[in-house]
């Protein structure tokens, strides 16, 4: 009598040795572990080459099932349960759900191919493999998939908590450690996602401020003359600060006063700068600004801007490109020039989406 073991045959099926339909196999399972008396029994040593496919796929193991318990060197069941799990087996092979209890695929080395499968623009790609490098990877790098728990992921996050890392950072690393889970479970690697901690993935963040005019020109008054503009336009327009470092000269036209929308600068630490066009059809887009602007955009044109066509609007103080850490300091000592704290220079785009946006004019028939 020839018998395969449930061990056994999950092991040939991670192998690929059973190559036989799903329904075939399954079949052979029961015929080859069924007795005459109703009970199951199973042997150790090699199948003869005369037994089927599936049969001649491994040697059975040692373990006694009888009628009552099945006895096995991994767990001890009754016989009603093999039959279910017989059962199971059928139902996701044929529904292509089986997976391999010995397959045992790190978390580590999943999130790392998951990262770099995703199509993430630099600044988004570097800040979440920092927060799975810092917070993520130190915890679960060495943990099967399989093994990631609720409650390990519970014990996790406050842990994280407990060490003082914010909230709002300790919110981001369990959005990416859900996201990575969520497509081990698209991949049918796990049955269920273990983050499903109730409000976890919920940022509190406090309402930033919202700043006036007059505030707005305190500001810009206090900044150096040629980043006076960078200031006004940001408020005005709402353009970010990346995509004000990447305007060139053709992207202004003064006569319908618009600006063109088409690139955006990014910094990381590992590519420096870069210029990158927008991802999203949306932030291709072209603005207005108020005529108020007019005689100031023209002045900086004149005498800060580089020249020729394709001459970059904003630059450093001493004519190299304009970097976020050096304006910083410069945005710091304006805000205390102009008796203003706790402002970013973000805010002033929110800022600006309060207020009346301005019409460009037609042009000229």
């Amino acid at each position: 009598m020839i018998t395969l073991s449930i061990a056994e045959c999950d092991k040939r099926l991670q192998q690929g040795v059973v190559r036989v339909a799903a329904p075939v196999l399954v079949t052979a399972l029961r015929q080859a572990s069924l007795r005459s008396d109703g009970g199951l029994d199973a042997v150790s040593g090699p199948c003869p080459a005369s037994a089927e496919p599936a049969q001649r796929c491994c040697r059975s193991a040692q373990a006694r099932y009888d009628e009552n318990n099945v006895r096995s060197a991994e767990d001890t069941r009754p016989a009603r349960d093999a039959e279910v799990w017989l059962v199971r087996k059928e139902a996701e092979i044929i529904e292509n759900r089986w997976q391999d209890p010995n397959a045992e695929i790190l978390f580590g080395e999943y999130a790392t191919a998951w990262l770099k499968e995703r199509d993430y623009a630099a600044t988004t790609r570097e800040r979440k493999e920092s927060a799975l490098r810092l917070h993520i990877m130190p915890t679960f790098a060495r943990s099967p998939l399989t093994q990631i728990t609720t409650p390990h992921v519970r014990r996790w996050r406050s842990a994280l908590l407990d060490n003082a890392v914010g909230e709002s950072t300790v919110v981001k690393a369990y959005q990416i450690l859900r996201a990575v889970m969520n497509t081990a479970v698209d991949d049918g690697l796990i049955q269920r996602n273990p983050c499903r901690i109730k409000g976890a993935g919920v940022a509190k963040t406090a309402e930033r401020p919202y700043l006036t005019v007059p505030e707005v020109y305190r500001i810009a008054d206090a900044v150096p003359s040629c980043f006076r503009v960078l200031v006004l336009l940001a408020a005005f327009t709402g353009l970010r600060f990346g995509e004000l470092a990447a305007l060139q000269r053709h992207d202004v036209d003064l006569e319908r006063r618009t600006i063109a929308v088409r690139r955006s600068q990014a910094e990381t630490r590992t590519q420096g700068l870069t210029i990158k066009t927008p991802k999203s059809s949306a932030d291709i887009r072209t603005v207005a600004f108020p005529a108020s602007l007019v005689e100031e955009l023209t002045v900086h044109l004149s005498e800060h801007a580089e020249s020729g066509r394709s001459g970059l609007i904003f630059v450093g103080q001493r004519g190299g490109r304009l970097r976020r850490n050096n304006f910083r300091r410069v945005w710091l000592s304006a805000l205390r020039a102009a008796g203003l704290s706790d402002v970013h220079f973000h805010d002033l785009r929110h800022t600006g989406n309060t207020w009346p946006r301005p019409v460009a004019p037609r042009p000229a028939s």
